[in-house]
């Protein structure tokens, strides 16, 4: 994913505001979809939208146990 600055940045209306609210950030750019934690805006993970469904479709359906 090639960072420009045209990118808007999107976080759930569920992370709330201000300082210190550490959350998953999501933006799409083209074919991809860009991941980052908001405390780590520099380091971006790349995935597909379907890819992105599957992960979220499995953690919804508990496929991937109790994890914590």
């Amino acid at each position: 994913m090639v960072m420009h600055e045209s990118i808007r940045w999107q976080k759930s209306s569920f992370s709330g505001g201000g300082d210190g609210n550490h959350c998953l950030e999501l933006a799409e750019s083209g074919e991809a979809i860009g991941m980052r934690e908001s405390d780590d805006p520099g380091v971006v993970v790349t995935t597909t939208p379907g890819s992105l469904r599957a992960l979220i479709r499995g953690i919804k359906e508990a496929e991937f146990g109790r994890l914590g």
